[in-house]
C-alpha cells in the first residue's frame, strides 16, 4: 500500500497565476478547471477563478490549489508574514511548502525561479547544520518555501 500527500493551496483569485508559475520553476503539466467548468453561469463574477488545480511533473513535484470563493485579495489565504528574529523564524503562516534536492546546484535552480518576481528572502540559501543548503522565502503569491538539499543517508 502506497500513500501520496499533495500540498494543496488556497488562494484569493489568482490560483491560475501561481500554478502557472510553479509549473515553470518545476516542470511538469497542470491542470486547471474553473468554477465554470463545473455549471456556474459564466456571466457571475468568480466562474473564471480556479476551483481545481494541480502541477505535477515526472521529478515527483505536487501542488494543487483553488480560489476560494468571495472577496478577490491577491494573496494565499491564511497567514501573510514569516520572518526571522532572534535565530528563530516566524510566522503567522499555518505552513510551508518544503523541496529537497538531491543537490546544492538543483536546489539553487529551484530557489532562483522560485525569487523572480518579488519575492522575500526569510533566510538565505547556504549550507547549514543539517543541509549542504537551505533557505527560506516567501514567493510573489504568498507561498512560504523551504529549500534544501537532501542530506545523506
Amino acid at each position: 500500500m502506497t500513500i501520496q500527500t499533495t500540498t494543496h493551496l488556497n488562494f484569493r483569485g489568482d490560483a491560475r497565476a501561481a500554478l502557472d508559475f510553479y509549473q515553470s520553476v518545476f516542470g511538469g503539466h497542470t491542470v486547471i478547471n474553473t468554477y465554470a467548468d463545473f455549471g456556474m453561469p459564466k456571466e457571475l463574477p468568480g466562474a473564471d477563478h480556479v476551483v481545481f488545480g494541480l502541477v505535477a511533473s515526472d521529478n515527483g513535484f505536487r501542488v494543487m490549489g483553488y480560489d476560494v470563493p468571495g472577496e478577490p485579495g491577491g494573496t494565499i489565504v491564511g497567514g501573510t508574514s514569516t520572518r526571522r528574529e532572534n535565530g528563530t523564524t516566524v510566522t503567522d503562516q499555518a505552513s510551508f511548502v518544503s523541496v529537497n534536492a538531491d543537490s546544492l546546484d538543483e536546489a539553487q535552480g529551484y530557489w532562483d525561479k522560485l525569487a523572480d518576481g518579488g519575492s522575500t528572502v526569510v533566510e538565505p540559501l547556504a549550507a547549514s547544520a543539517w543541509s549542504a543548503g537551505f533557505g527560506m522565502l516567501t514567493d510573489r503569491f504568498g507561498v512560504t518555501w523551504s529549500v534544501g538539499v537532501t542530506a545523506a543517508a
